[in-house]
């Protein structure tokens, strides 16, 4: 059940919100001041916070920011009995998620609570998410309800329960190494290690080193055995990202290991047998590889034993709202703002947009709007400019058609500069007044 905390010295106003909250299904308990409040946020799991500013023995907008420091998951909404705009501000500086005025604001109480459950909701979960090693993800944490990936996760869930050998064919940034923790978490070898390597991050020697270990002395700098990725996911999943990456000489040694479970650390004679299951993933056309002698046939038939592709972003529009909408909520919370709302104009620009960097360009573009965004809405102008780009287009306006070109331009300074008029005025060596002519002409926000 959701929980929520008054913090009021005023009996008669605790009773009443109490009764209130509590008849929407809230679990609600009371405190009279801060240090109760505090004491009581030791003792319970507290989501939400409705704190006075004027309490016995502190100030409430200095009680937000004690509160988002010890227990950063609660939300806290600060009630005044007057409409002090300088108190608000600072409330909101200090982490409140938001501040009403008793009295006149009794019918928005409610609605607000629910928006900062959610937001609390979302930290709650992304503190679980980084607490559990390896970030670890379920099929639950894959979000979209598109065919394309509906399809994939559908395949996923089946070879999970199996120890086949997994190929994860797709664009850089789709998701992949989320599907093969995901097989992992769902697979009779989740209670084991998940070991994940980049083969495209380390020399032929390095890379070598990193998979099968070595024995001290087997090369200069190696002054002690050390245990290879594969001894380290015994028992358990190695994930092996950009295979296509893998040196051909290495090729083989991974071979054997899919053969027999067998290697031979690096310096060493003697055989280490391991019980490990492979997921494989790349963005490259192996079979191209192959033709080129870049890539073992052997070895990619024995990787290839149940081949899952993800599709890119552009092949799910469907659900660039859904991710937008996750990837906002977090990053609200990081940068501890309320969550601002996409406006029409950004949700169509990111729509329109080919992402060919997938989801992991998204969730850094998402980054920059709500760092940028300062009055709750997600505009245009937050975006970057290949994206306002592909916004003017479905307007009607030419990318090379010079107005359009000005108003891109004109719109980058003045996000270099914050809005500040005058010195995007400087800038671009306008006159002011030719700036404000523009920015109604072309009906800059």
């Amino acid at each position: 059940m959701n929980s929520v905390l008054i913090i009021d010295d005023e009996e008669k106003i605790r009773t009443l919100l109490a009764r209130i909250i509590g008849l929407e299904g809230f679990e609600v308990y009371q405190a009279a001041d801060g240090k109760t409040a505090l004491k009581k946020l030791d003792q319970q799991e507290i989501d939400v916070a409705l704190c006075d500013v004027k309490l016995p023995d502190s100030n409430g907008v200095e009680l937000v920011k004690e509160i988002k420091q010890k227990f950063p998951s609660t939300e806290v909404i600060l009630l005044t009995a007057y409409g002090n705009i300088a108190d608000g501000v600072q409330a909101i500086k200090n982490g409140a998620f938001d501040y009403i005025t008793k009295g006149n604001d009794n019918d928005r109480i409610i609605p607000l609570l629910h928006r900062a459950l959610e937001k609390a909701a979302f930290a709650k979960r992304i503190k679980q998410l980084e607490k559990r090693v390896g970030s670890k993800y379920s099929f639950n944490e894959i979000i979209g309800a598109s065919v394309p990936i509906t399809e994939a996760i559908a395949l996923a869930k089946k070879v999970a329960a199996t120890d086949t050998t997994v190929l994860l064919l797709g664009e850089t940034g789709t998701g992949k190494e989320i599907f093969a923790q995901a097989i992992h978490e769902a697979s009779g070898r989740s209670s084991k290690s998940f070991v994940a390597v980049n083969c495209s991050a380390f020399s032929r020697e390095l890379l070598e080193s990193e998979l099968f270990g070595h024995k001290a002395g087997a090369f200069t700098g190696a002054i002690k055995d050390k245990k290879g990725l594969f001894e380290e996911a015994d028992g358990g999943t190695i994930f092996l990202d950009e295979i296509g990456e893998m040196p051909v000489e290495l090729q083989a040694r991974l071979l054997r290991v899919l053969e027999t479970g067998e290697f031979i650390k690096v310096g060493d004679t003697k055989t280490i047998k391991v019980n490990v299951r492979i997921i494989a993933a790349t963005n490259r056309d192996l079979q191209q590889e192959i033709k080129e002698e870049k890539f073992r046939s052997d070895l990619f038939y024995r990787l290839s034993a149940f081949q899952i592709s993800l599709p890119s972003l552009k092949q799910r529009i469907q659900d660039i709202e859904a991710l937008a909408s996750f990837f906002i909520m977090v990053f609200a919370n990081k940068t501890n703002k309320a969550v601002p709302v996409m406006e029409k104009e950004y949700l169509i620009a990111l729509k329109r947009y080919p992402w060919p960097g997938n989801i992991r360009e998204l969730k850094n573009v998402i980054e920059r709007s709500v760092i940028l965004e300062d009055a709750g809405k997600l505009t245009i102008q937050t975006l970057p400019l290949e994206l306002q780009s592909a916004q003017q287009q479905t307007t009607g306006m030419s990318a090379f058609d010079l107005s359009s070109v000005e108003k891109l331009h004109i719109q980058k300074v003045l996000n270099y500069t914050k809005g500040n008029k005058t010195e995007a005025a400087r800038l671009l060596n306008i006159g002011l007044t030719t700036l404000y002519r523009k920015i109604d002409e072309y009906k800059i926000g």
